[in-house]
């Protein structure tokens, strides 16, 4: 089975459930995605297709995976595009997933949006529902998920805290998220002055910036040391290594829940009921109509550092 991963860090991570589900129903499972996603489920014996940018040599590639498989292997669609479903179909394949975006005649099976998606459903369900759909299969939604990563993460994250000089504990901190949610920023304001508090306490507070961060993170907490930009599993491995991290709702977020790190999560413009990282070891601090007061992230932070 084809999987076409979702295009975002965190939507990659809440959709893991839904992989799991179908790997565990006896599917021999594909990956087609963007290049970090290799890092991501390199912990997984799932080999994966990187797409290339531009529309033809993604058909291109595509294409050939078509030929490598047996004829009616489906492909089923974790993003919602017409477009995914567009290059799906003109490399030959087979393409199956939600009837969204006017797509419906591309697929060669598609299935309605669930009614909860307009209410309270989680992005998790979202994901895992259509699994269930492609299995024709009735089973209760996920309340929690699990990345496995690599063991090498793990060596690659010591390398960077032992080159940093960085010692354990550390608190990691995510100031930054990507993109606007209905034209407000997602990015809670108050990391600056977290970030002070924690350093005149003592702790040892640390950032790993991604691709073109650096600047933009270093401005958002000055102070925090800054580990070198490296792949996503070995920053996964570093959010689980943290005594907590604070995060937006981003792809850090949702990532440092689906290794198990414990997490403050910083709400103020985006839905809960749709968003929440969900883990065990989850707090989360706002909601969708406001950013919390500073005051009230400040003290589930301390708390959760002397819990």
């Amino acid at each position: 089975m084809i999987i076409r991963l979702p295009n975002h860090l965190g939507d990659a991570c809440m959709a893991t459930a839904a992989l799991d589900l179908l790997a565990g129903r006896g599917h021999r499972l594909h990956l087609v995605g963007r290049a970090w996603a290799r890092d991501l489920f390199a912990g997984y014996p799932w080999p994966m297709l990187t797409l290339p940018t531009g529309r033809l040599a993604r058909v291109r590639a595509l294409y050939g995976l078509a030929r490598s498989v047996p004829r009616a292997t489906p492909a089923v669609l974790m993003t919602n595009s017409f477009s995914s479903a567009l290059e799906f179909r003109l490399a030959t394949l087979r393409p199956v997933g939600y009837d969204t975006d006017g797509r419906g005649w591309l697929m060669s099976r598609s299935y309605p949006v669930p009614d909860r998606w307009a209410s309270d459903m989680h992005t998790v369900e979202y994901y895992h529902w259509l699994a269930r759909c492609v299995i024709d299969r009735p089973l209760p939604g996920p309340t929690r998920i699990e990345l496995q990563l690599v063991p090498a993460a793990f060596e690659h994250a010591r390398w960077a805290l032992e080159a940093a000089a960085v010692k354990l504990p550390f608190v990691m901190l995510c100031p930054l998220a990507t993109g606007q949610h209905h034209g407000h920023t997602k990015s809670w304001d108050g990391f600056g002055r977290l970030c002070s508090e924690l350093l005149d306490c003592g702790r040892r507070v640390v950032a790993c910036p991604g691709p073109g961060e650096h600047e933009a993170v270093a401005r958002a907490i000055p102070g925090a040391l800054l580990l070198p930009e490296t792949d996503v599993a070995t920053f996964g491995a570093l959010l689980s290594m943290a005594r907590l991290v604070v995060a937006n709702d981003s792809g850090p977020g949702h990532l440092a829940a689906a290794v198990g790190a414990r997490l403050v999560s910083v709400f103020g413009v985006t839905q809960i009921e749709k968003t929440r990282p969900l883990g065990d070891h989850v707090q989360i601090v706002g909601n969708g109509s406001g950013w919390p007061a500073y005051e009230d992230v400040r003290s589930v932070v301390f708390a959760a550092l002397t819990a």
